[in-house]
């Protein structure tokens, strides 16, 4: 049996004269200079050193599971030929043939990258019965068959599993003949006539990925860039066509339009004039490679002008084939303002290395997702079976895009949902899956104009929607809830442990110092004027960097009143005068000393509570801030036990008792600079029972977002 040409490139197409035939000329024909080739160099050794390129064992091995997978659809052809009662020459030249598209087509697939198939079979062998019935039994008594995960009510229907340890996502066309020759050209727009929806988009995977090759000037320059871009994607959490990014064949058509616009580019400078084009890009105008196709079939195609859904399409990017459609369609509000930002990001980024300030490693330094946000929602998924779970993970995964657009659509826009673009698994755990979405308000909208958000209800729309899956089983669960980022699990971490954040840097000869805190290559100046936090609970407390939350108070009826220390503050959040909770121990004789306008009164940690008021000033997003800190500061009680104490004595430092605490806030980040020192009698002036030794620590960080 002759085995099929799976990874052959198609014949490229003439070159001369195509760019005067093309819709656009291109921006620049220059010859590379020698720079150019001296940072090609450096990215291509840069990728192989980070691992993006197989070894030919692997490749080797890819190949014969291709081959072994196009035998068993063969076999599968026939039998179900023959099980349908068609005579012995029927059951003869039935035949299915198998197609490769996405990265392993298209030449940029790396290390352990799953293999997209598409498998062409006869007009009589359909989709609900035999593929998802005959081919998906045969499948699981192959021991060579592991993960077998048919998902039949995806937009593209597909069946996952694992051949011989390399991943396979197989999808199923049929067409309208009889027998399916082994040279099937699948760029023939005949042969989609007649064809159901599900078939078509299967097709237009193969047929999307063999024109791109066609299309563009340099096919190695054009591999070596979209490895590249592929790569970066990944590493800032943009690649997902699933959470509401961009997949693989969106990627491709966007670095093939570059390659368009720079036919003699190489792959550095093509890497740079992507994120310059597509950081200035207006969306929603569309990406096209060519001119949108017409032809004599019915079939959709995108056209804004003619079909009112295709108008509100955000990202539109273009496939090039007939029926042109968006690739693009899972793209919401909040994942493009994050790609976006992310292209603006990579645009600095290389206009710094033509500056030679920086190299290709900032370039993809990770996104450090789980530290980039305050507030998340955590998905967690459960069922009774391997199997069960297998069949749930992948229809809640095909769903939860639209969580992301419910969110968007209840709170009008101004919430900003950034998708986790995988799984993360708690090995703790047997048939457990968890997913989560960072959640911030969106970039220029103010903490006033919306007001706290309310998402319930979205969830549980969210949760009643899922559960209306249709093979549901007995065990099959989803819960959603709002988690902190102080709160999120440990198994997310790399070895289970919380990275330390980001030590802050203070203000240095009265400019305002700069820290990339968020992870995110932003810098964010750290002020120390006036600042406003505004709690979830309490509300609003104001100090300074350098000055003590309460520097005017005094002992009334168990509360300490404390006063703003500037003397013409007019912040209204707390209206110049506010109120500690205040509870002295049990058996505790209480002794206040100092001056009125300095007293320095120890309490216990748990019990520092902001007292109620209206924040009228409009705080910055850096409200919660203050609330994570106190909570860490009721840590110190919980671990030390009720002996623990905190003070403030009208000078920059707090003080708790106990052996050595340098170790408590250091994953919340919130208090920094901790310094055991020695016992001293003189620290406090005010006290309940006997000294304890002391540790100082430091009060800055309590005190830092702006109104």
């Amino acid at each position: 049996m002759a085995m099929p040409k799976l990874n052959q490139l198609p014949p490229p197409p003439p070159r001369i004269g195509m760019w005067e035939k093309g819709m656009w000329e291109p921006i620049s024909t220059a010859q590379p200079a020698e720079l150019d080739m001296s940072r090609t160099r450096e990215l291509q050794k840069f990728m192989e050193y980070a691992g993006l390129y197989e070894s030919g064992e692997v490749s080797l091995k890819r190949q014969e599971v291709l081959g072994r997978l196009d035998q068993i659809v063969k076999a599968w052809v026939k039998k179900v030929t023959e099980a349908k009662g068609y005579n012995e020459e029927m059951v003869e030249e039935a035949n299915a043939v198998i197609f490769t598209f996405g990265s392993y087509r298209l030449g940029v697939n790396g290390p352990g990258a799953d293999i997209d198939t598409l498998c062409v079979g006869p007009r009589h062998v359909t989709r609900e019965e035999d593929f998802f019935g005959e081919l998906q039994r045969m499948l699981a008594e192959l021991p060579e068959v592991q993960e077998l995960h048919p998902v039949p009510d995806a937009y593209v229907p597909v069946m996952k599993f694992k051949f011989d340890g390399v991943s396979i996502d197989l999808l199923y066309a049929k067409l309208g003949l009889w027998v399916i020759p082994d040279d099937l050209d699948l760029s023939v727009p005949t042969l989609l006539q007649d064809l159901d929806e599900k078939s078509v988009l299967s097709l237009n995977g193969s047929r999307v990925t063999d024109k791109i090759l066609h299309m563009v000037p340099n096919v190695q320059n054009f591999q070596t860039t979209l490895r590249c871009i592929r790569y970066w994607a990944k590493q800032r959490g943009v690649y997902s066509n699933v959470a509401g990014f961009l997949g693989g064949i969106n990627w491709a058509i966007l670095v093939a339009r570059i390659c368009q616009l720079y036919p003699t580019a190489l792959p550095s400078l093509l890497v740079s004039r992507f994120f310059k084009l597509y950081s200035q890009w207006r969306w929603p105008n569309p990406v096209l490679l060519c001119p949108i196709e017409g032809g004599s079939l019915v079939l959709p195609s995108w056209d804004p002008r003619r079909n009112f859904r295709d108008r509100n399409d955000l990202m539109p990017i273009i496939t090039p084939v007939y029926p042109c459609t968006n690739s693009s369609y899972n793209v919401s509000s909040s994942t493009l303002c994050i790609m976006q930002q992310e292209f603006q990001r990579g645009n600095n980024i290389c206009e710094a290395m033509d500056a030679s300030v920086t190299g290709w490693n900032t370039l993809f330094e990770r996104f450090l997702f789980f530290e980039a946000y305050k507030n998340y929602l955590q998905i967690d998924i459960t069922a009774r079976k391997d199997v069960d779970l297998m069949n749930w993970q992948g229809w809640v995964e095909s769903r939860l895009r639209l969580l992301t657009s419910k969110i968007e659509r209840d709170t009008r826009g101004m919430l900003q949902c950034h998708p986790h673009p995988g799984e993360c698994l708690d090995k703790s755990k047997r048939f457990h899956r968890c997913y989560f979405m960072g959640l911030q308000r969106k970039p220029g909208v103010r903490a006033q104009e919306g007001g706290p958000f309310d998402i319930r209800f979205t969830v549980e729309e969210f949760k009643n929607m899922v559960g209306m899956y249709t093979f549901k089983k007995p065990g099959m669960w989803i819960g959603v809830c709002h988690i902190k980022r102080n709160n999120i699990p440990l198994f997310v971490f790399p070895g289970g442990v919380r990275p330390a954040r980001p030590k802050r840097v203070a203000r240095e000869n009265g400019a305002a110092a700069e820290v990339d805190e968020a992870g995110d290559g932003k810098k964010r100046k750290i002020d120390d004027s006036i600042t406003c936090h505004k709690l979830r609970k309490f509300d609003c407390v104001l100090g300074t960097k350098n000055t003590p939350l309460a520097v005017e108070a005094k002992l009334e009826n168990s509360s300490i009143t404390a006063r703003c220390p500037i003397e013409d503050c007019s912040q209204s959040c707390l209206g110049n005068e506010g109120s500690f909770k205040f509870s002295p121990p049990v058996g505790a004789s209480s002794s206040v000393s100092g001056s009125s306008s300095s007293t320095a009164v120890v309490v216990l940690a748990s019990d520092i509570v902001p007292a109620p008021s209206v924040c009228q000033q409009g705080c910055s997003e850096e409200h919660d801030r203050f609330q994570d800190d106190a909570q860490s500061m009721g840590e110190v009680q919980q671990n030390f036990g009720e002996g623990t104490r905190v003070e403030n004595e009208g000078v920059r430092q707090g003080v708790a008792t106990g052996t050595d605490c340098s170790n408590i806030f250091r994953n919340d980040g919130g208090l920094e600079e901790l310094e055991p020192t020695a016992p001293s009698s003189n620290v406090v002036s005010a006290s309940y029972g006997a000294q304890k030794p002391l540790i100082k620590f430091n009060f800055t960080s309590l005190v830092r977002a702006n109104c």
